[in-house]
This record gives C-alpha cells, sequence and structure tokens, in this order.
C-alpha cells in the first residue's frame, strides 16, 4: 500500500459527503479562526443528537476549500487528516481501488507502514463509533 498527498490536489476535498466532526475537532478549528467554540457551531457546524459535521449544503464544497487548498489545513479535523486511512478503505481492496481512481496520491510515494493505516483506521473508528456498525455510509 502507497501514498503520498500530491502537492496542490484537493480531491479529497472535491468529493462529495459530509465532514464529521469530534468534540476536539471544533475547539482546535474554534481556536485556529480565534472564534468561541459556541460562535464556530452556530456558524460551521450541524448537529444532531449523535453527530456533528460541518455546515454544507449538498452539491456545494467544505467552506474551508479555497482555490489555494485547505485554509484551515493546520487545524483541519480528523476524518480529513487521516484521509486515506479510514476503516473502509484500508480494510477492503476493492475501496481502495476505487478511490485510487480519483486520488492521485494513493499508488505514490514510499510503502506504507500497515501499522500506521491500522492506527488512523482505529482512531477514526473510535472517534465516529456510529458509523462503524453495520454498514458504513458517507451520508448518514
Amino acid at each position: 500500500m502507497r501514498f503520498e498527498c500530491q502537492p496542490g490536489c484537493t480531491k479529497c476535498c472535491e468529493q462529495q459527503g459530509f465532514v464529521y466532526l469530534t468534540e476536539d475537532d471544533i475547539f482546535r478549528l474554534a481556536e485556529f479562526l480565534n472564534l468561541t467554540t459556541g460562535d464556530f457551531e452556530a456558524r460551521f457546524v450541524f448537529r444532531t443528537k449523535n453527530q456533528r459535521r460541518l455546515r454544507v449544503p449538498r452539491h456545494a464544497q467544505c467552506e474551508f476549500l479555497k482555490a489555494d487548498g485547505c485554509s484551515v489545513h493546520t487545524a483541519k479535523p480528523l476524518q480529513c487528516r487521516t484521509f486515506p486511512y479510514w476503516p473502509e478503505l484500508v480494510g477492503n481492496t476493492g475501496n481502495w481501488r476505487k478511490t485510487a481512481e480519483w486520488c492521485p496520491g494513493i499508488g505514490q510515494g514510499e510503502l506504507v507502514n500497515i501499522q500506521f493505516a491500522r492506527a488512523e483506521a482505529a482512531e477514526m473508528r473510535a472517534a465516529y463509533p456510529a458509523h462503524y456498525t453495520g454498514s458504513y455510509s458517507r451520508d448518514s
């Protein structure tokens, strides 16, 4: 398994789906943007009983994606930071190959230490347990 982000690439940010947030993500992003967590949530977060995600209308891109890349890159959410080491990709060769059709970084660079990839996937699984019980849907 090989992966290396490609300079200037934002393909992962251009895919349809939601960016789910942990409480740590909300705190870190608010701090990065010099907002209170309350102000950040009011402006950027859609919250339901069981999940928090960036407030992005369907068929629109993340508000933080700018022409020159992610404007919150150093504080980006766990979901963004761990891509492509998500459980549904690391544990499934077919999904990995399908993602490689649009992600130019897959198949590039040095071999990835499988323990690292599995640890990243485990972090995702722990942060978003509702997403990894039964079948997974990015739009659930």
